[in-house]
C-alpha cells in the first residue's frame, strides 16, 4: 500500500502528517512522495483563510485528477468545520480534528486496509527523507483557551490539550535515532502547553534536552503571552536554538484590542528586549495582519514604525480577509483592497530592508548550519540551510563532507546573490 500524506498551512498540520507517515509505515505501507503515485492519499486540510480553503479543495480535486483509482481521505480545520460539504466530493473518509491522533487506525479499520507490520522498513530510516525534508515538527500541543476576533482555528482545534511529556520525549528519541538532527516543536497555543496538567513549557523543553540527544531544537510559533517566569533560562543550554517566532499581528493597541489579544505594544517591546539582553543572536520573527477591520491611517503608521524598532529578522505578511465564522468578519470599516495592497508592500519592503542588514551584521561570523535536502552524494554547487537563529546560508558545497542533512561549520563570507540568505564557507579543520 502505497501512501501519500499531503499536508496545508501550519506547521502543527505538519507535525501531525510526520506523525501519521511513521504509523503508516509501521503497519507495512510505503509512505510516497508528493509527485509519486499512490493507493491511498491523506490530505491534512487547513482553513485559517478562505483563501486556504479554496487552495485546500484545489488539492483535494488535482488529486482526484492525478490519482484516480486512490483512496481519498481528509482531515484538518476544513474537515472540522466543513465535513458534509467534503463528503460529496468523493472522499473516502473524513477524519475530523478530535480524531487526528486516531486517524491511522481509523484508516485502516474503516477502509478495510489490511495491516502487515512484517513488512515495515526495519532500517529506522524516517519517512521524512522519503519527502525530502530533513527538520521534524513535533506536535506537543493542540486547542487554545482564547479567542482571537480574527481566528478560525480555535473553532476547528477546540480546547487545549497537552501531550504528556514522555510521548514527547520519546518521539524525539525515535526521530534522533532515525537520523534526524533537528527538531521543532509545535502547537495551537505552544505557551499554553501544561494548562491541562500540571506542567508548562519550560518543564516540557528541560525533559526534553535532558533525556534526549536531539542536536537542535527549536520552538515553533509562540504566542507572546503565557510563557513561565524560567522561561529564558531554558536557551543556557546551546541546543535550545535562539530563534523565537512570535505573532505581534498589529503594531497599534487600537487595532490590537479588536482583535482581542492579550498582548500590547508595550508588553511585547519588553519581552524583545528582555530576551536579546539574555541571549546573544537572538532573532525575532513575527506575523502581521495588513488591513484589519478600522485600521485607519495612524494605526498603520504605528505598525510601521514599531516593527522598524522591533527589528525583526522576517515578517510574514498577511492581508486581512473575512472568515466566515469569525467575529472580525462581522465589524464595521472594513478596509478596501486597494489600500490593503499597497499597505502590504510597504510593509514587505521595510521586512526585506530589516532583514538585509540582520544578515549583514553576521558577515564574518561563524556559524553552524544544518544543511538542507537528500544526502545523496549528488554534487551541488551549494547546499541551503540555516544558522541556530534561523537565518539562511548557502553553504559552498565544494568542500568533504557538505551533503544534505548533515551540520557544518561555515565561515558567514556575504550575501547571497538574492541577497535575502547568506554564503557560508565551510571551516576546514586540520587533517
Amino acid at each position: 500500500m502505497r501512501v501519500k500524506l499531503l499536508s496545508l498551512g501550519c506547521r502543527l498540520n505538519e507535525a501531525e502528517s510526520e506523525d501519521w507517515a511513521d504509523r503508516f509505515q509501521a503497519q507495512g505501507c510505503q509512505v510516497v512522495g508528493d509527485e509519486d503515485p499512490a493507493d491511498l492519499i491523506v490530505i491534512n486540510t487547513c482553513a485559517v483563510t478562505q483563501q486556504a480553503v479554496r487552495k485546500s479543495r484545489q488539492i483535494l480535486r488535482r488529486s482526484h485528477r492525478v490519482n484516480p483509482g486512490a483512496r481519498l481521505i481528509v482531515s484538518g480545520c476544513l474537515a472540522a468545520l466543513e465535513a458534509e460539504s467534503l463528503a460529496g466530493e468523493g472522499v473516502d473518509l473524513v477524519v475530523g480534528n478530535q480524531d487526528k491522533d486516531r486517524l491511522v487506525e481509523i484508516a485502516l479499520d474503516a477502509l478495510a486496509i489490511p495491516s502487515m507490520p512484517e513488512l515495515a522498513i526495519t532500517n529506522d530510516a524516517s519517512p521524512l527523507f522519503t519527502r525530502g525534508r530533513q527538520r521534524a515538527f513535533v506536535k506537543v500541543q493542540d486547542g487554545c483557551r482564547y479567542r482571537c476576533t480574527f481566528c478560525i482555528t480555535t473553532q476547528a482545534r477546540g480546547e487545549e490539550r497537552s501531550r504528556p511529556v514522555s510521548e514527547a520525549v520519546a518521539a524525539i528519541t525515535r526521530l534522533h535515532r532515525a537520523g534526524l538532527q533537528e527538531v521543532v516543536l509545535t502547537g495551537v497555543h505552544l505557551g499554553g502547553y501544561g494548562s491541562d496538567t500540571d506542567g508548562d513549557l519550560a518543564a516540557l523543553v528541560s525533559r526534553i534536552l535532558a533525556e534526549t540527544e536531539i542536536p537542535r531544537l527549536r520552538l515553533g510559533s509562540l504566542e507572546p503571552w503565557d510563557l513561565p517566569d524560567d522561561f529564558w533560562g531554558l536557551f543556557a543550554d546551546a541546543r535550545l536554538m535562539p530563534h523565537l517566532h512570535l505573532p505581534l499581528q498589529s503594531g497599534s493597541d487600537h487595532v490590537l484590542r479588536r482583535m482581542a489579544r492579550r498582548c500590547k505594544t508595550d508588553e511585547f517591546a519588553r519581552l524583545v528586549a528582555r530576551g536579546r539582553a539574555l541571549i546573544p543572536d537572538l532573532n525575532i520573527t513575527t506575523d502581521i495582519i495588513v488591513g484589519f477591520p478600522g485600521e485607519d491611517v495612524d494605526d498603520w503608521r504605528r505598525t510601521l514604525a514599531f516593527a522598524e524598532v522591533m527589528r525583526f529578522g522576517h515578517i510574514h505578511v498577511f492581508s486581512y480577509s473575512p472568515r466566515a465564522g469569525t467575529l472580525a468578519a462581522t465589524l464595521p470599516d472594513q478596509v478596501d483592497a486597494g489600500t490593503k495592497r499597497q499597505r502590504c508592500q510597504d510593509l514587505q519592503a521595510l521586512a526585506v530592508r530589516m532583514k538585509g542588514e540582520i544578515l549583514r551584521a553576521q558577515i564574518g561570523k561563524r556559524a553552524r548550519v544544518l544543511c538542507e535536502g537528500p544526502d545523496d552524494g549528488e554534487r551541488r554547487e551549494s547546499r541551503f540551510g540555516y544558522t541556530p537563529n534561523y537565518l539562511p546560508v548557502h553553504v559552498v558545497a565544494d568542500a568533504p563532507g557538505v551533503t544534505g542533512n548533515r551540520l557544518i561549520d561555515v565561515t558567514l563570507t556575504g550575501l547571497a546573490a538574492s541577497g535575502d540568505a547568506m554564503v557560508g564557507q565551510p571551516v576546514r579543520r586540520p587533517e
